[in-house]
């Protein structure tokens, strides 16, 4: 790599990263060949796992529950009750995303959302989109059920796995 400008270079890098962004793209790795013994390799990743971590913390600064339960210690069922609240993803009505995407809430922006807190939701009705490559992935209920939880805001980044609702 020391037999070409290393100037040069960090344009590339940079001119990569504004098309990571244009492009909504999380990660682009390229190779550039100078030579036989010459090369260059880049990895640019867009760090969207910290936005990702930032979120749970959200759904989680909601203790509400859990100062309530410790008011009333004395009922041990109803102190096992908030555990699922702290941890959404561990909760039976669960919902997760079955994939890494951006989550929303209604079918376009400004139009009435899927579903709201306390809606009856049939088996296989739509809960969500999920954006993922450009395509819209509508998130079905997985049982019938109230919603009890809405755990995303409407266009935030979400990972596989992530709870999204809770549907009891």
């Amino acid at each position: 790599m020391t037999k070409h400008n290393h100037e040069a270079d960090v344009a590339f890098i940079q001119a990569l990263a504004e098309l990571l962004n244009k492009n909504e793209l999380t990660e682009l790795a390229v190779k550039r060949e100078y030579g036989e013994d010459d090369s260059l390799e880049v990895r640019v990743v867009k760090q969207a796992t910290v936005v990702q971590q930032a979120a749970p913390v959200t759904y989680a600064a909601a203790p509400a529950p859990a100062p309530v339960a410790a008011a009333a210690p004395a009922a041990a069922p109803a102190a096992a009750a908030p555990a699922s609240p702290e941890d959404p993803a561990q909760h039976p009505g669960a919902v997760t995303s079955p994939m890494v995407g951006t989550a929303y809430l209604a079918a376009e922006p400004g139009a009435a959302p899927f579903v709201a807190i306390g809606s009856v939701v049939a088996e296989g009705q739509t809960l969500m989109i999920i954006e993922a490559m450009k395509t819209m992935n509508h998130i079905p209920a997985p049982r019938a059920g109230t919603v009890k939880r809405i755990l995303v805001t409407d266009g935030t980044p979400v990972e596989y796995g992530a709870p999204l609702m809770i549907v009891e």
